[in-house]
């Protein structure tokens, strides 16, 4: 009885602080990642390969080892380009589990960001569950200005990854993490359980919560007519 106790202590803290994380709290969360990483070009993803991603999506503070032993675990959003490019629809929330994200620099909590490049890869997105490297091709993405020198894996990775502990941003590799729809957060978003590809294919409307990380998505979108990005590059 002594030894349940103990596990109970541990036990309430733990669930209360998952209880706090929620949803739009997640929201707010990615939106600064995105902002922070794409506000140093030098240092942060080749804007020319964001302008052509098909979706991105961005994994806030994942944990190395939270509440259970020797477990990698996050929780954030996809987001994808509605049909004939009109901008970003709405959210679908993932969970990101397993693999070896590097946490670099001792870091207990890392910032995941992906980049989906072709339609192959969103339809990753939309299955019920995917293992990254297994059922998805992956590859560490590059950073700096300009990706004019990696074509090779903008042709043929339907995913490019990244990760960002304490400051430090790297292309990484995910492969054997495995992605799933995380289906109490859409249905804390619209209200009702909703599976990704519902969210992902369709032209439902963002909940409120979602408009700032759209419109900075939308930064970094291919006009249009493809003749450039929504913004320059910043200065």
């Amino acid at each position: 009885m002594r030894n349940i106790g103990i596990i109970a202590a541990f036990l309430v803290p733990a669930t209360a602080v998952i209880a706090a994380d929620r949803a739009p709290d997640r929201l707010n969360d990615a939106t600064v990642v995105i902002q922070e990483i794409m506000g140093t070009p030098d240092k942060g993803i080749p804007q020319d390969l964001f302008a052509k991603a098909q979706c991105v999506v961005i994994i806030p503070a994942m944990k190395k080892g939270a509440f259970i032993v020797g477990a990698e675990y996050g929780r954030g959003f996809a987001e994808c380009r509605r049909a004939g490019g009109s901008g970003w629809g709405a959210p679908a929330a993932v969970r990101l589990e397993g693999g070896s994200v590097g946490f670099q620099i001792g870091g207990s909590s890392t910032d995941i960001v992906m980049l989906v490049m072709n339609q192959r890869g969103m339809e990753r997105l939309t299955s019920d569950k995917f293992t990254i490297g297994a059922d998805a091709s992956a590859a560490a993405g590059p950073v700096g200005r300009t990706a004019a020198a990696e074509t090779d894996l903008e042709l043929h990775a339907e995913m490019l990854t990244w990760s960002r502990s304490r400051g430090a941003f790297a292309g990484v590799s995910l492969n054997g993490a495995t992605m799933r729809p995380d289906q109490e957060s859409n249905a804390e978003l619209y209200g009702h359980k909703m599976n990704n590809r519902e969210v992902l294919t369709s032209d439902m409307p963002a909940p409120d919560g979602a408009r700032p990380l759209i419109a900075e998505l939308d930064k970094y979108s291919i006009r249009k007519d493809g003749s450039g990005t929504a913004s320059r590059e910043r200065r």
